[in-house]
C-alpha cells in the first residue's frame, strides 16, 4: 500500500514567523498534534508539534502577570521551537516504510514531500491504524485463526484446502516472522467469516488434528455502555 493512498492531502501548514500562540490555537481548533512549517513556496523547512509548544511555554508556577505572559507567548515564533530538517517520506513510499520510520525515530507523524521538497501530505499513527484495520479485515469481526506452520512451500496451501473443504469464507491472511519465532517456522493468521457453533467446533477439531493451532478468537464489536 502506498502512502499516497492513505495520507491526509489537505495539510494545514504555517510559515516560520507565525507566533507560537497562534499555532497553539490552530492545533486546538483543528484537533491536530503537528503542523508542517513551510516557506513561501510550500517547501518544507520544519515541523512543530504540541510537545514543542508545551516545552516552550512558561511554567504554571511563573511569576509573570497575564499581560507579560501574553507578550512573551506572542514573541516566540515557530522558527524558534520547530524541528528543522524533520524526517520525511515520499508519496510513492509504502505504508510499511512510514511505519518503520515512525517506530525507529519515535515520531507520531511524518510530512509527505515531493521530489522538490514541497509538502503534499502528512501521514500519522492514526493512518497506520486505519491501514492495519483494512488489511486484517478487523471491522468485519469473524473468527481469527492463528497457526504455527513450517516455513516451507505448500504449508499454507494445506490449511486453505481444509478451510475450503469446510466452506469457510476467508476474509484475510497475514504471515508473521517474529523475532522469537522458532527457526524454520512462521505464524500465519487467517480471518474467516463467523460460523454456527457446531460448524465452527467441527472445523477447529479438524484443524487441530492436522496443524499446530496457536489459538482462535471469535471477534465481535461491543458497544460502549
Amino acid at each position: 500500500m502506498l502512502i499516497s493512498d492513505w495520507m491526509t492531502s489537505e495539510v494545514i501548514s504555517v510559515e516560520p514567523d507565525i507566533s507560537m500562540m497562534k499555532v497553539s490555537k490552530i492545533m486546538k481548533e483543528k484537533r491536530i498534534r503537528r503542523i508542517p512549517v513551510i516557506d513561501g513556496g510550500k517547501k518544507l523547512v520544519g515541523i512543530v508539534t504540541d510537545r514543542d509548544i508545551k516545552e516552550a511555554s512558561p511554567s504554571k508556577a511563573t511569576t509573570l502577570d497575564i499581560h507579560e505572559l501574553y507578550y512573551l507567548l506572542s514573541e516566540i515564533k515557530v522558527k524558534d521551537i520547530m524541528t528543522k530538517k524533520p524526517f520525511t517520506v515520499l508519496p510513492e513510499d509504502t505504508i510499511e516504510r512510514a511505519a518503520l520510520v515512525m517506530m525507529e525515530k519515535r515520531v507520531g507523524g511524518l510530512p509527505v514531500v515531493d521530489a522538490q521538497g514541497a509538502v503534499v501530505g502528512i501521514i500519522t499513527e492514526s493512518d497506520i491504524f486505519k491501514v492495519l484495520i483494512a488489511i486484517t479485515g478487523a471491522h468485519f469481526g469473524g473468527v481469527l485463526l492463528a497457526f504455527k506452520l513450517p516455513n516451507t512451500e505448500g504449508s499454507l496451501k494445506e490449511v486453505l484446502e481444509v478451510l475450503r473443504e469446510q466452506q469457510a469464507r476467508i476474509i484475510s491472511i497475514l504471515t508473521s516472522y517474529g523475532q522469537q519465532e522458532e527457526e524454520g517456522y512462521r505464524q500465519v493468521y487467517v480471518r474467516i467469516q463467523d460460523l454456527e457453533k457446531d460448524v465452527l467446533d467441527a472445523l477447529l477439531e479438524k484443524l487441530k488434528s492436522h496443524f499446530h493451532v496457536l489459538y482462535w478468537a471469535r471477534e465481535t464489536l461491543h458497544a460502549v455502555e
